[in-house]
């Protein structure tokens, strides 16, 4: 019998899963390996290559440090939820002139139910992955915070976990730095492990080429698309693009057309097949309206709240203020920010805690 309770661990292969199994078992768990099979890497040209989920060879590796440490370890085939709803997702919201983040609605609705429905079957009373993010239990509510290493911090993809999952989570890593992360597996004898390197790609375009991703999903895409126009923010035409979803917010490269002074992508319009486009100025705004609003930090947000909000991943943050209205929260930002995207994420801090967070609906562009 376990002094601390019995455990299920998410073990990708990577180091940062397999360090948190092996220190959640030295502590006195009883611990649980679980490596969650998203999606086929070979089928998608990912074949031996490392992407940010697990391949065969990741799979391989998880289970051997399972039967190095003396616990079992389950392989968990999550492929249809994860194409059902991440995948069709993806490119749904690409279709719709947004940005999406897959990684929040896969760890939101996907791979977070499965932990906690197979940890329920596995009488597991708590579930645990090797996110650089910390969970404490304050006035009730379980607060989802920085890691330590603010270089390796995730909290902002981890904002739609609910205080369900929350309360069973448990992230060993969220008070070590990565170096440290490093040096616990090359002392435990897993020094290629302590060697690799890491990837940041979407884990179903491990190409990184979401444009090509798009054209083999979506029937006569460039046949129907190409030939839209780019506008600019007063409506004259500059020229033809290749289909609105093949642009983003804020993109200023791969345009394909010379202007002779810099241009970026200020504004999609998918009903005309247009893209607008403006120069550094044209994408800053002070307001943006964000929907789907999950709460962490506290049960609902006052209106006059004032936050540190980021738009994107390795965003600082900007000082705002939060308002509630009827589609969700608008955020008034103290000063103007750059490229805000509908589609991406919106996550709320007050220091180090997650408020909560939301998907960015629109940024209020000033033309």
């Amino acid at each position: 019998m376990s002094k601390h309770g019995k455990v299920l661990v998410a073990m990708s292969g990577g180091i940062d899963s397999t360090v948190s199994a092996l220190m959640l078992h030295e502590q006195g768990y009883e611990v649980v390996g679980i490596t969650m099979k998203t999606w086929d890497y070979a089928a998608a040209g990912g074949g031996k290559k490392e992407t940010g989920c697990c391949n065969l060879d990741s799979f391989n590796d998880a289970r051997q440090a399972a039967v190095e440490h003396g616990f079992p370890h389950y392989v968990l085939d999550i492929r249809e939820e994860f194409g059902g709803q991440v995948i069709e997702n993806f490119v749904s919201e690409y279709m719709a002139g947004r940005t999406p983040n897959p990684c929040v609605l896969c760890n939101t609705h996907i791979k977070w139910s499965a932990l906690l429905k197979k940890a329920d079957a596995l009488n597991c009373d708590f579930i645990a992955t090797g996110h650089y993010v910390k969970v404490r239990e304050e006035n009730q509510r379980y607060v989802l915070s920085k890691a330590k290493d603010l270089s390796k911090d995730q909290s902002y993809v981890l904002w739609g976990l609910d205080q369900a999952c929350l309360s069973r989570s448990i992230y060993p890593l969220g008070d070590l730095l990565k170096t440290e992360v490093r040096q616990y597996a090359f002392d435990k004898g897993y020094v290629e492990l302590s060697k690799k390197s890491e990837s940041y790609e979407i884990c179903f375009v491990p190409d990184n080429d979401y444009r090509g991703f798009l054209k083999r999903n979506v029937v006569d895409l460039e046949k129907n698309l190409a030939g839209g126009l780019f506008v600019d923010v007063q409506g004259k035409v500059l020229g033809k693009h290749q289909g609105y979803p093949f642009y983003t917010i804020g993109q200023r490269k791969g345009l394909g057309v010379a202007f002779g002074k810099p241009m970026f992508v200020v504004k999609i319009i998918p009903e005309t097949n247009t893209v607008v486009l403006g120069e550094a100025q044209d994408l800053e705004a002070q307001d943006m309206l964000v929907k789907g609003i999950n709460y962490v930090k506290y049960a609902s947000i006052e209106n006059g709240l004032e936050a540190t909000t980021k738009i994107r991943y390795k965003d600082a943050g900007a000082l705002s203020t939060l308002s509630n209205v009827a589609e969700g929260i608008n955020v008034h930002f103290d000063h103007a920010v750059h490229s805000i995207a509908p589609g991406q994420s919106a996550v709320f801090y007050e220091g180090d805690d997650v408020i909560g967070g939301g998907i960015i609906q629109s940024g209020v562009i000033p033309f």
